[in-house]
């Protein structure tokens, strides 16, 4: 849950440098988080960037698990109440919490974080749905399509990022791509360096 918070805005390593930090100093709790100074957890999580901002919403989400009991006990709520409580929480939006829900809680929640809205729409998924590429709309129709399944959610999500990484950056390498046949992107890129030669 921390990790979610941290990663907003951030590379993976530069979150897990910040929340190992927070490990030595002994704030990786939700109780003792809750009742930190914000300075001090700025302080600890200044690898991650934006540390102050971060530290508030760290303090106010372990603030918003000590009123309901504690994270074990937020796991009996119905899914759509969690989701709701979560985006409640100052500096939780729609990214963050369904990473909570997915990873923390195991319930079927796609991220349809900027990897996710990149591939699909260089895919021709979101323009044969006709979906806009928007976070709420692809994330209640991907999560609809697996039907629950929080694993297969899951994976799907450490699979685009990992692609996204390799593969379909910035600067896309089609021709490494063993789905440039099927993806409109690779297709396009693939036939204008055949007319070209580039």
């Amino acid at each position: 849950m921390v990790g979610a918070i941290l990663t907003q805005r951030a590379r993976w390593e530069s979150a897990a440098a910040a929340a190992r930090r927070l490990g030595i100093s002994r704030l990786l709790r939700y109780d003792r988080l809750a009742v930190a100074r914000i300075r001090q957890v700025a302080a600890l999580i200044r690898p991650c960037g934006d540390h102050r901002t971060k530290a508030r919403r760290l303090v106010m989400f372990a603030r918003f698990l000590h009123r309901h009991g504690g994270p074990a006990a937020l796991a009996s709520w119905q899914t759509p109440v969690l989701r709701e409580a979560l985006l409640s929480v100052h500096g939780i939006g729609p990214e963050t919490a369904d990473v909570i829900l997915l990873f923390a809680y195991r319930r079927p929640a796609f991220v349809a974080d900027a990897y996710a809205l990149k591939f699909l729409g260089r895919v021709g998924f979101l323009r044969r749905a006709r979906l806009a590429p928007r976070y709420v709309p692809v994330h209640a129709r991907v999560t609809r399509l697996l039907e629950g399944s929080a694993t297969e959610l899951a994976d799907l999500h450490a699979v685009i990022v990992e692609h996204g990484k390799e593969l379909c950056g910035p600067k896309p390498r089609c021709e490494r791509c063993f789905l440039a046949p099927v993806c409109d992107y690779g297709r396009r890129i693939t036939e204008r360096r055949r007319r070209t030669g580039r």
